[in-house]
């Protein structure tokens, strides 16, 4: 009988193509090639990390960016870089079946699996509001959770309550970390999380048996260090003092920054002007021109106004520009390493209009007034 997870997918690669397959998968998430080198031989040697995912209150979209992944592809991912034994959303079994294949990959990987939560977990009336095989979330999340080897909350409800938890909250939706107590949780917030940064950390745990380096709210430094400010496409516009002022307007056409239509980038802590969606760039909120919504941030994202803008927490210029080319409307990925006296005096520049800005310019939606 095929593994409840079972999925159809090429035959089994060469060693050469799944040394490849590993490398490519460490440099997407800034891990150096002997990362990726080391992972295969671990793997070679039938230590593929064993992955429990659950599901909560959610919309599977973090589920769905995963499928979408190409480097490495979904089938090089759950067949050969790890062993996904329990995912509702990709089970082939259904009922008592599946919550067998749950019950078995637990004790024969205790203290070693892989748990990922994808949903907010319900707390209020015991929980009631979210039930699984006669369980709550709550006590599956526990149960499954405590036993785990590592534990990562994949998207913004699992990290801290996303949309679920928006007022007036009547589940009580709250994030894992709130109902793991004393358990690591690794946070990757995001709606939906990049997939890239669940590998890194899934990839760096299995090869190392450690957690990458985290925040102070259990965000990987390497993927939520700096706010999306400090590296967007459109920095340069903003340093200049070029703004779209209403969608559609030339500013806006031209690529300029997107600050007074309400973008959250200067608070936001994210990588997703550096680390593309399933590789395609262009595919965030400002890569199509809309203002970041600040979805990786509990005190803003389905709290704070869409088009209201908030203090820029970075106001400095960065050592490098991406490059700019108006003839054609956007702005480039690539920087054109402008530095020196040219940031040394829109340092000044920057810091004095970033605090006008977010101290005087009205709250109010763009077209108004």
């Amino acid at each position: 009988m095929p593994h409840p997870t079972s999925v159809a997918g090429p035959s089994s690669p060469s060693r050469r193509d799944f040394m490849k397959v590993c490398t490519t998968a460490a440099a997407a998430v800034g891990l150096p090639a002997w990362a990726g080198e080391r992972m295969a031989e671990e793997v070679a040697k039938g230590k593929k990390p064993s992955v429990i995912w659950l599901h909560f209150q959610e919309c599977t979209g973090c589920t769905e960016s995963l499928l979408r992944t190409s480097h490495p592809d979904v089938a090089a991912l759950i067949l050969d870089l790890v062993s996904l034994d329990y995912h509702e959303t990709l089970l082939a079994a259904a009922g008592f079946q599946a919550e067998d294949a749950l019950a078995k990959t637990m004790d024969e990987n205790d203290g070693k699996y892989v748990c990922v939560i994808e949903g907010a977990i319900p707390t209020r009336e015991g929980g009631r509001y979210c039930m699984i095989g006669g369980r709550t979330a709550l006590e599956i999340a526990r149960t499954v959770a405590g036993r785990a080897g590592a534990v990562a909350a994949i998207g913004s409800c699992a990290s801290w309550g996303g949309v679920p938890s928006a007022a007036p909250n009547p589940t009580g939706a709250t994030g894992a970390p709130e109902v793991l107590a004393g358990k690591t949780v690794v946070t990757l917030p995001g709606c939906p999380a990049n997939p890239y940064n669940l590998l890194g950390t899934v990839l760096q745990f299995a090869t190392f048996g450690t957690l990458p380096a985290l925040d102070d709210k259990g965000r990987p430094k390497f993927a939520y260090g700096r706010v999306i400010h400090e590296d967007c496409p459109r920095r340069p516009h903003f340093d200049a003092g070029r703004f779209a002022k209403t969608f559609g307007d030339e500013g806006h056409r031209d690529g300029w920054c997107l600050y007074k239509l309400g973008c959250k980038g200067p608070q936001t802590h994210a990588n997703c002007s550096l680390l593309p969606f399933c590789e395609v760039p262009g595919a965030w909120p400002i890569g199509i021109g809309h203002p970041c919504v600040g979805c990786t941030e509990q005190e803003i994202a389905f709290r704070v106004p869409l088009h209201t803008t908030v203090e820029v927490q970075k106001p400095t210029g960065p050592m490098a520009y991406p490059g700019i080319a108006p003839e054609r409307g956007e702005v480039s990925a690539v920087s054109a390493g402008v530095a020196g006296l040219l940031v040394g005096g829109l340092a000044a520049a920057g810091y004095v209009s970033s605090r006008k800005l977010a101290h005087d310019e009205p709250k109010e939606p763009p077209g108004e007034g």
